[in-house]
């Protein structure tokens, strides 16, 4: 290779990087401001990372990762064999596309509901109202779930007993479960995921609503034409995210939700992890199954977001 080459790159690169460095230098608040969040991710997403070696051995406490022997897939194989593993995936996919169907759109009609209300007390109490569950811990969630639906002592079985209506046992009902996690599920969320909705609806220029209004456009021809064109690219994404969390259920709420009665539907693939992993010590094993559970959410990631640029112009690469 000519050496006027390798001169003429070298004061390129070294320009390049001066550059930068000015940039960091002149934006520095910025760069400050991601430092925290990026140092999370490293410190709690990507070094853990590491420990997914556990699921391909024989994992041994004493020894440690890098010590303990090679099992190979044998973990993988025992869970793919499992009598329990149809019944782990099929509840998980079940209350998770169960979720997405009512929670995924919820939001969007309580958006366009609240876009259409011009201000005045009813609006704000509404968006108060429905914000507010958001911040409602867990724990308090599934506390006020058992004591409202109690067979003896809850307000729900009260208001049936009035009506002539005997007790029903809703958590111990297997086939209600679902049902109840995802529709207090719901109710908890909605109004939090209604605020990028109405960010985004926000954004829509002024001008498309009077051109509606001029057309002679109904609100609801108004909301087909220009609303929800406006908030597609929102949705898409946050749909993308959905699909690609849909093996991902909340561990605490299920967990806690749970009792021998209704076993049989709310056992999922993160509960199942916690009492092999944890409770039962068998690292290894635990640690396929949720590798398993993770390269599945990916799939599923990479395969909706294909599917949507395919579609529209919006996904998230």
């Amino acid at each position: 290779m000519d050496d006027s080459v390798l001169v003429n790159k070298k004061p390129a690169s070294l320009v390049r990087r001066k550059i930068v460095w000015k940039q960091i230098r002149r934006h520095w608040q910025f760069y400050l401001l991601i430092l925290l969040p990026l140092l999370y991710l490293i410190t709690f997403k990507y070094v853990p990372m590491f420990g997914a070696l556990i699921a391909f051995k024989e994992y041994n406490v004493i020894k440690g990762i890098l010590g303990s022997p090679w099992a190979g897939m044998k973990y993988f194989e025992l869970f793919f064999k499992n009598p329990q593993f149809w019944t782990l995936i099929k509840n998980t996919l079940a209350i998770s596309f169960y979720g997405l169907a009512v929670g995924f759109p919820a939001p969007i009609i309580l958006a366009l509901a609240l876009n259409e209300i011009r201000g005045g007390l009813f609006k704000r109490t509404v968006q108060m109202v429905t914000y507010a569950p958001y911040f409602i811990s867990t724990v308090v969630m599934v506390s006020m779930i058992i004591l409202l639906l109690s067979p003896r002592l809850g307000v729900v079985n009260h208001l049936l007993g009035l009506a002539g209506i005997g007790e029903i046992n809703f958590l111990g009902d297997p086939g209600l479960f679902r049902s109840i996690f995802v529709w207090s599920d719901v109710w908890q969320h909605t109004g939090y995921a209604a605020v990028i909705y109405l960010a985004a609806l926000a954004g829509v220029d002024p001008t498309l609503y009077e051109a509606a209004k001029v057309d002679g456009a109904s609100r609801l021809q108004k909301i087909g034409h220009v609303d929800l064109p406006g908030i597609l690219p929102t949705a898409v994404i946050l749909l993308i995210l959905n699909v690609g969390n849909i093996m991902s259920l909340g561990f605490e709420k299920i967990y806690l939700m749970q009792n021998p009665l209704n076993l049989m539907t709310s056992e999922i693939i993160a509960t199942y992890v916690y009492k092999i992993g944890l409770l039962n010590a068998n690292f290894s094993f635990a640690s396929a199954v949720g590798l398993f559970n993770s390269v599945v959410n990916l799939l599923l990631l990479v395969t909706v977001n294909a599917v949507a640029k395919r579609i529209s112009s919006s996904s998230l690469w």
